[in-house]
């Protein structure tokens, strides 16, 4: 169900302002969406939002943008989660991507998986955020093995939720092991041909062997100033989105542009979270980005109304109602 827009905003905002009406995506394939980025690249950018837990409100973050400009962001992000509560609330997670890609926005999904060396629930710290050794990631990515079969068991959760928007026709910007570089993670911190690249490369080959052919396969690394991000990616044929999370600074900088452009090759780039909204002059002079995530609680935390007005109002901007893949 949809929020009207805050009086407040609404005079705000003047009635030249107002959204584009939407109009429902038809059920399709993943290329559909991935022909769709491609060809907006270099002149247009979709807007998007983050919506962390708790996953029975899996909405309530869109809602905050609506709030304050009138507008539907163009992409929904949601996570499929760890702890309990959430994980059991994951049909609502799921029924909402239905609603978002009904409405006329795409869908991202990330997943927050506990490590295998805790239960299949966790908390955050200590269960996301943790930290394995180099023995157990390896017991992890080789078949056979107690960790690898728990592992599995996991992944084999999520696949029936993946399968409901395959059926729905709903394509999935899916962003697992987000941050690949970075060692907050359990599987982060672990570059060359054994280490991230092959986890992700493992959960393609078993998602693909479940059928879940509506997955766009989103790579992403966090803008961490020590580089070298290449030998955490797991290769052309494993990634369709080439993804940066800026935390480190509140925009990727040039340096950051050019090394995911590097990497991409040519596949459609992102920046998978961010907190401060783009601004006009990252808009004019990193043109290539695909679409922006803004996380969460960081719209309203990290930024002022006018700003997140700035971006959504932006030309380039794609907003729900502006994004047309069919």
């Amino acid at each position: 169900m949809r929020i009207p827009l805050a009086a407040g905003a609404a005079l705000l905002l003047g009635a030249a302002l107002l959204p584009v009406p939407a109009s429902a995506f038809p059920a399709t394939g993943r290329t559909t969406v991935l022909n769709y980025l491609r060809s907006i690249t270099g002149t247009s950018i979709v807007s998007g939002q983050h919506n962390k837990e708790p996953a029975s409100a899996p909405g309530q973050y869109t809602a905050q943008v609506n709030a304050i400009t009138g507008q539907w962001p163009g992409l929904w992000g949601g996570d499929l989660m760890f702890r309990a509560d959430d994980v059991n609330n994951r049909q609502r997670v799921v029924d909402q991507a239905k609603t978002e890609w009904a409405n006329g926005s795409l869908v991202a999904l990330t997943w927050h998986a506990c490590s295998p060396t805790v239960g299949r629930t966790c908390e955050f710290e200590g269960g996301v955020k943790t930290r394995i050794s180099d023995a157990q990631f390896q017991q992890v990515v080789t078949g056979g093995t107690a960790l690898n079969q728990t592992w599995r068991a996991r992944m084999a959760e999520v696949v029936p939720y993946l399968r409901q928007l395959r059926d729905a026709g709903v394509p999935v910007l899916w962003r697992p092991f987000h941050e690949m570089n970075e060692t907050w993670n359990w599987w982060g911190g672990r570059p060359g041909p054994n280490g991230g690249a092959k986890i992700f490369q493992q959960m393609k080959d078993y998602f693909d062997s479940q059928g879940l052919t509506n997955l766009i396969w989103v790579w992403n690394v966090q803008d961490n100033p020590a580089g070298g991000w290449s030998s955490y990616y797991p290769g052309t044929t494993y990634a369709d989105v080439v993804s940066l999370d800026v935390w480190y600074k509140n925009h990727p900088s040039s340096g950051d542009y050019t090394q995911v452009q590097s990497i991409a090759a040519g596949k459609p780039i992102a920046i998978a979270e961010m907190g401060k909204v783009p601004s006009a002059a990252l808009l004019t002079s990193q043109p290539r980005w695909a679409y922006f995530m803004v996380w969460s609680e960081q719209l309203r935390g990290n930024n002022t109304n006018a700003e997140i007005q700035a971006a959504y109002f932006h030309p380039r901007v794609l907003n729900q109602g502006e994004v047309r893949i069919g």
